[in-house]
């Protein structure tokens, strides 16, 4: 699977042309949606299995500008999964290859009333493509 593409917009961008820096995270979201999409579990569901995978902490390390209509290719992986934690690395880079920036997000699962769900026992399956995935340290590209 290839990377995720996102052209930057200019609504995206301030009044000195660069992106705002806080799309970035923006970014980082509309990739992991794209991302467990391909590894079979996309947010309808997760949803409809009750599942709920809030952000607990988030980081991006800013390295080159991006401005109006580049392109930014997205690439996550699994960096950390321990059944009720997984952090998410994601790598971005323009058209030419290289690095704009690099981040983290780190989430948890609970279900609909907050409470939080031990994936390997209520969700062997999903906690399985997870597991797979951090023990290969592998992406949904590879």
């Amino acid at each position: 699977m290839d990377a995720y593409r996102h052209v930057v917009a200019c609504y995206e961008t301030d009044k000195m042309g660069i992106t705002h820096h806080s799309n970035y995270i923006r970014w980082m979201e509309e990739a992991r949606v794209d991302f467990l999409s391909r590894i079979g579990w996309d947010y309808a569901r997760l949803e409809q299995e009750g599942i709920i995978s809030p952000v607990v902490e988030v980081s991006c390390r800013y390295k080159k500008s991006t401005t109006f209509s580049d392109e930014v290719f997205i690439t996550v992986s699994v960096r950390e999964f321990r059944g009720v934690k997984l952090v998410l690395a994601y790598d971005m880079k323009d058209a030419e290859g290289r690095t704009v920036a690099t981040a983290e997000s780190e989430h948890c699962f609970v279900d609909r009333d907050g409470k939080l769900i031990r994936l390997s026992k209520e969700f062997p399956e999903f906690n399985k493509v997870l597991e797979d995935l951090a023990n290969a340290g592998s992406t949904a590209s590879d």
